[in-house]
């Protein structure tokens, strides 16, 4: 039996406190990019009570996503954003999740992320991660925008950390180990990204601006 929207969040301010659950409650964050980076922060913020989540991506759920998305083998073959807010809503049957089927481009981008407290970057390809955090810097220059560069292959999950660069981009990851030079993505690590993304989101939004 679900619990009530009441019961559901007075167990996430005994965690929390009321202040910073009420700032999470009132959010609305932006995820770009539903893959072993996306789905893993969009887990983590519906857990911690993210008021909105909106989604996008354009690809389906396959085999090759299993070892390190938030997907399932029954969901095989349907958009991520159809198959995320099932996942997402077993979690938090209360937060509202705003899926949009797009491959985003540059042009995409005036106005797709009004009224969004923060952007998460959490593409794979360099030039689509490039693509998306030079347009939100230019058309959202005082919304933050966190970003993960770096989290191929088997090395220290200790090289991955969070910098802020410049006064709203966030990048995190080692900063080299990218899926180009052939490293194999693998869940703990891509995992370790993910929840750096997902916990530079959450200070800021309670209000934290420093990584």
């Amino acid at each position: 039996m679900y619990p009530t929207r009441e019961e559901f969040y007075a167990a996430l301010v005994e965690r929390h406190g009321a202040e910073r659950q009420a700032k999470f409650q009132a959010a609305k964050v932006a995820i770009c990019g539903l893959g072993g980076l996306g789905s893993n922060i969009a887990v983590m913020l519906a857990r911690a009570g993210v008021g909105e989540l909106f989604l996008l991506d354009f690809d389906q759920v396959d085999m090759s996503n299993l070892n390190r998305q938030q997907y399932f083998v029954e969901q095989l073959g349907m958009l991520k954003t159809e198959a995320l807010p099932e996942t997402l809503a077993r979690i938090n049957p209360y937060c509202k999740v705003s899926p949009r089927t797009l491959k985003i481009t540059e042009g995409d981008i005036p106005g797709l992320f009004d009224g969004v407290d923060v952007v998460c970057e959490a593409f794979d390809k360099p030039e689509a991660k490039a693509m998306l955090v030079q347009g939100v810097l230019e058309n959202y220059p005082n919304t933050p925008l966190v970003s993960g560069v770096g989290m191929a292959g088997l090395d220290s999950a200790n090289l991955i950390r969070t910098r802020r660069v410049g006064r709203t981009l966030y990048l995190c990851g080692d900063g080299v180990s990218e899926v180009a030079d052939g490293l194999p993505l693998i869940s703990s690590r891509v995992a370790v990204c993910a929840a750096h993304e997902a916990n530079m989101v959450l200070r800021l939004l309670a209000g934290e601006r420093e990584a």
